[in-house]
């Protein structure tokens, strides 16, 4: 029997699906396009006087003209990195009032006929101008047929390219790459320098050589600005212009000439406007404090729990200050914070908290939230991110793909001052112990989830923080890794001289790693306590179901609990009237029936099975009842199998009035 053929769909923006006819309504004006477009192309090829194309090219007004184009589009290069970069962080990273006519003033040269351009710098830069006089009576400056004129008509018409292409690739780099380099001590200029323009690098190349291009052809404003001076003005496209009268020729020979600069530039641009993806691993060029040189590719390897066998005794310990941390957060965040040196707050509660805000506020990056904040002897409130000596580990690690390993664990200390040497010794010595110095010259892309994160850890304690936020540092792991990274951290928070606040959803780390959790709701503290304290009387609903208990809100009767989703929760241990409270039952304590139950149990309520998982040896299954919320029962596989258990099976679950536990609110 023959099977059948199965075609498998292109995804969107790939290549055509086999079979796939276009439709000649698009083809047909598209090929006409192409046609439009290659046929001035051709035209320059089919004129071109091949057999005196050398001497058209040589010739003194054409070597000479080719000489000054290329000093005016350089210098015009050199302008537009001076003034452009700056101007298209400006527009990608700050907000300020007039910002869209300010980016219409940098696309306005770019949609300008160039002679109107250069009427316009005429009137600007002029002897007659604004500010020409100035220019003249106070430095004397003369720009119009000098070519210095030159120069300033080609950066005002090529500038553009470097500030649009510049801005895009700027706007698309997730900041937290600077913010954590800036937790790490890293000045405003330094992180500008020695991560922004790394990352950025393939947009600003494009946008260089796209403006280095457009300097060089620049013909009508410097015609109308600066003139046509031979040795002075009269740039390439100029001399193109005057042959065109004189030797139709010679002019075809050195438009070809233009034609292939301008066709090399774009071949090597390969469509990359604005550059490469931020944050691309392995492409950018090293920044200057990357300490040391790339190793060659290496396949990822899965995480260890074990370092590599080292060459020489583990490094010691460094010694530590003790710094305890007192904060008051105000703002969309409410609480306070006290906690000894040495102390491991687990901050959990739903999406949108407050929890990555408060890391924030603390951080002195959000203006959700304010924290006075004082760390030890010191009041760091007024000072700046990079000066607080607050360390931030993202939950992804943020590390710059440019450096290796070694050169980002040791970034922080090189933002301190400390010398190159010393800090590839000190950053040598905390991969070591995290069980990653033998992956000291790989790249972010040359490791793995578990790798990485020991990585950003230790570049992190390296830095000699204060204090140590970490925003859902394991999330993106495996289980596996994830337990390796949690034992590894747990032994070296244990060393920390600050407090470490861990943000997290997982109720293993709250409770394996933290002294204390913190419960946020809403941006306010609903619970602080120890972990165990947490587990066993749980304030908040939803730490109760991430600890996996049913938890229902509601207000206390005279025989029970009246529960917010509708019905009613008889309990052992009454509360006063009116009094609002949170029932917690255990999944194990919940009982599934066929039939209803008789007896003992004070709680009992038909419903329908909806979801079944596994949890272990055991299975979760969820129940909905029209007379109470959601409940969740937790029974043995050969129980399930016993009841004949499935979704849609109706059956009965009850609950004993002992088994249910009330947390007042």
């Amino acid at each position: 029997m023959r099977r059948p053929r199965i075609r498998a769909t292109a995804p969107a923006g790939g290549p055509r699906t086999p079979g796939a006819r276009t439709p000649a309504a698009l083809a047909v004006p598209a090929l006409l396009a192409v046609a439009f477009l290659l046929m001035p192309l051709l035209g320059i090829l089919a004129r071109t006087d091949w057999s005196q194309i050398g001497t058209h090219l040589t010739s003194p007004d054409v070597t000479q003209a080719l000489s000054l184009s290329l000093l005016v589009s350089c210098w015009a290069l050199g302008l537009s990195l001076l003034l452009g970069v700056p101007l298209a962080w400006l527009l990608a990273r700050v907000r300020f009032p007039g910002k869209a006519l300010v980016r219409s003033l940098v696309l306005l040269p770019m949609v300008l006929p160039p002679t109107v351009g250069g009427v316009a710098l005429l009137l600007g830069f002029g002897r007659r101008g604004l500010l020409g006089p100035w220019l003249e009576d106070t430095f004397g400056i003369v720009l119009p047929f000098h070519t210095s004129g030159a120069v300033v008509a080609a950066t005002f018409v090529a500038m553009p390219f470097l500030v649009i292409s510049l801005e895009g690739t700027l706007a698309g780099l997730r900041p937290r790459y600077e913010e954590t380099a800036a937790s790490l001590g890293a000045s405003p200029l330094r992180v500008f320098c020695t991560v922004t323009l790394p990352m950025v690098a393939p947009g600003l190349a494009a946008g260089a050589a796209l403006t280095w291009a457009r300097a060089l052809g620049e013909f009508g404003a410097t015609i109308t600005f600066a003139g046509n001076l031979p040795g002075t003005t009269q740039t390439l496209p100029l001399q193109v212009y005057l042959l065109l009268q004189d030797a139709p020729e010679a002019a075809t020979s050195v438009s070809l000439l233009l034609l292939g600069i301008a066709m090399t530039v774009l071949i090597c641009l390969r469509g990359r406007w604005t550059g490469a993806a931020a944050g691309r691993s392995g492409r950018a060029a090293p920044a200057a404090d990357d300490t040391g040189p790339a190793a060659p590719p290496a396949p990822v390897t899965e995480d260890r729990t074990e370092p590599a066998p080292a060459t020489g005794p583990p490094a010691a310990v460094p010694h530590q200050e003790r710094w305890p941390l007192r904060a008051e957060v105000t703002g969309f965040n409410q609480l306070t914070l006290d906690a000894e040196p040495g102390t491991t707050l687990a901050v959990v509660g739903p999406n949108g908290a407050g929890k990555t805000t408060l890391l924030r506020a603390l951080l002195g990056l959000t203006p959700r939230s304010r924290a006075v904040l004082r760390l030890g002897d010191t009041d760091v409130t007024p000072l700046p991110p990079h000066r607080r000596g607050v360390a931030w580990v993202p939950q992804d690690g943020a590390l710059f793909p440019h450096l290796t390993a070694l050169a980002n664990t040791a970034y922080g200390l090189r933002a301190h001052g400390t010398a190159r040497a010393e800090a590839r010794r000190t950053a040598q010595q905390w991969l070591d112990r995290l069980g990653v110095g033998h992956l000291a010259h790989r790249r972010p892309a040359q490791l793995s989830g578990g790798q990485a994160q020991r990585v950003a850890l230790a570049r992190a304690l390296a830095a000699r923080p204060r204090l140590l936020l970490l925003d859902e540092p394991l999330a993106a792991l495996d289980q596996t890794t994830r337990a390796q990274v949690r034992h590894t951290l747990r032994g070296h928070l244990a060393d920390f001289g600050g407090v470490c606040l861990i943000v997290t959803h997982d109720p293993v780390e709250a409770v394996s790693l933290a002294d204390r959790v913190l419960v946020l709701d809403g941006g306010h503290l609903l619970q602080d306590a120890p972990p165990a304290e947490v587990t066993r009387h749980p304030r908040s609903p939803w730490v109760a179901r991430m600890l996996g208990r049913n938890a229902w809100p509601g207000t206390a009767t005279d025989d029970g609990l009246a529960l917010d989703g509708g019905g009613r929760l008889v309990v052992a241990d009454l509360l006063p009237d009116g009094a609002r409270a949170l029932a917690v039952i255990a999944p194990e304590a919940v009982s599934v029936h066929l039939d209803k139950p008789a007896g003992s149990p004070r709680n009992v309520w038909p419903g329908t099975v909806r979801e079944i998982t596994s949890a272990g040896s055991r299975l979760r299954v969820l129940v909905t009842s029209p007379g109470a919320p959601d409940l969740v029962a937790e029974i043995t596989p050969s129980a399930a199998l016993e009841l004949g258990l499935a979704d849609g099976v109706p059956v009965w679950t009850s609950v004993k009035a002992t088994e249910v536990s009330l947390v007042t609110l």
